[in-house]
């Protein structure tokens, strides 16, 4: 038989007593709903709270996410600069070591001016072929060089920061090295100022480069020749300068090349301007580096305004980039 148990309610003064019947087993399953009530109750307060501490800790965790990117990106604009850098110091050094090379006792380098240096017999007069439309555009003088030589920016995706301090100072390491080389040949060159004054280091003009110092189908015949100057397109009346230090030895015309005019900048180095307009210096003139000294034209066999621009060392053709110092 259930026990039962009788609870007694007794209000105040005359008011009537009133007992209240409650079976034992309805208790236990008062107290066991109860329970897991409470149960629950504390669970879900306990998930609550571990929600919240995910919460808080994905938030700290997006704000690191977000600063490592902020610092990925950073390390790669970094990367990319020091590599451009560096890339540029080893042109500047590639260019002054081929400079300072003319100081050599095998050049046989003299300094008494000579006669203008004449085409080989047979070689075709250089012309030029008129920029394609949407290729190209003013040229700003930056040179570019081959992969050879130059750092490979690593992928930052996925590196360590230790791996990434790594490279850092792999990369320092070289930039130092070719720091060193540079202040070596500045030492070199303080000794040397002659010399480089007498290097053709600027650009003439600035324009199209319409061909570059190579060998090249020639426009009017259609043959291979060798092409020993560099064509720089710009309208007719540009001003050209001299590109070093020198004396005006040629100034008149010389077949298809038009109006012309030759520099000799001492140590065997001359330069030579092609199809000008007008030539403003006269034969036996000083002049210095970056004088204006001559326009640009279209005369002789042109097939557009232009200047053919010419090195040579000893009378013989050499690509004119390996002396620009000029970015």
């Amino acid at each position: 038989m259930d026990r039962s148990y009788t609870i007694l309610l007794v209000p105040d003064r005359d008011a009537k007593v009133r007992k209240i019947r409650v079976e034992h087993r309805m208790l236990v399953r008062a107290a066991v709903a109860s329970s897991l009530v409470l149960i629950g109750f504390v669970s879900m307060a306990a998930h609550y709270f571990s929600v919240i501490g995910r919460v808080s800790e994905n938030g700290v965790l997006r704000a690191e996410n977000l600063e490592l990117q902020n610092w990925k990106h950073e390390a790669e604009h970094k990367f990319a600069h020091l590599d451009d850098e560096l890339d540029r110091v080893k042109r500047l050094n590639s260019n002054l070591r081929h400079i300072t090379s003319l100081g050599e006792a095998d050049r046989k380098l003299g300094t008494t001016p000579s006669e203008p240096a004449m085409l080989p017999e047979g070689a075709q007069p250089a012309g030029i072929n008129p920029p394609p439309s949407g290729i190209g555009g003013p040229y700003t003088g930056a040179l570019k060089a081959g992969d050879e030589g130059r750092l490979h920016i690593p992928e930052l995706d996925g590196e360590s920061e230790p791996d990434l301090l790594g490279k850092l100072d792999e990369l320092g390491k070289k930039v130092k090295a070719q720091e060193q080389e540079a202040r070596a040949l500045q030492s070199y060159f303080q000794d040397q100022s002659a010399l480089l004054a007498a290097a053709p280091s600027i650009w003439p003009l600035r324009g199209w480069i319409t061909s570059e110092f190579s060998v090249r189908n020639d426009p009017y015949t259609g043959e291979k020749t060798m092409h020993e100057g560099m064509d720089i397109a710009a309208p007719v009346g540009t001003a050209v300068r001299a590109p070093a230090d020198g004396t005006v030895v040629f100034n008149g015309s010389e077949g298809g090349y038009g109006h012309v005019l030759v520099i000799d900048h001492g140590y065997g180095i001359k330069t030579r301007y092609g199809h000008l307009a007008r030539i403003d210096v006269k034969l036996g003139d000083k002049v210095k580096r970056g004088q204006f000294v001559a326009a640009v034209g279209n005369t002789g066999r042109s097939t557009g305004p232009h200047v053919h621009y010419e090195v040579r060392v000893n009378g013989v053709a050499d690509n004119p980039r390996k002396f620009l110092l000029e970015e």
